[in-house]
């Protein structure tokens, strides 16, 4: 079951369980669509993967499997990746 962590790894952006701005890679690191593009050009700084857009998981089952509230934020700052 997918996290849908609450925030922007990168700028600490909101982003809700129906963000269609939400991006995350294979290992459910998450940033907003605008960090993804222009500060890591879809390269994750954390696993050096790639992006897809985060899934939207519909109202009546965010009831049941509740999006994650814990924040993650990147303490030594959101650069360009480099190679993992």
């Amino acid at each position: 079951m997918l996290e849908l962590r609450p925030n922007c790894e990168c700028c600490d952006r909101d982003l809700p369980p129906d963000s269609g701005e939400a991006m995350i890679c294979t290992f459910e690191c998450t940033f907003c669509r605008d960090c993804v593009d222009t500060v890591l050009h879809n390269v994750c700084p954390n696993c050096g993967g790639g992006f897809a857009p985060r899934p939207i998981r519909p109202a009546a089952a965010l009831l049941r499997h509740p999006a994650s509230t814990t924040r993650v934020l990147k303490a030594e700052g959101c650069g360009p990746a480099s190679a993992a």
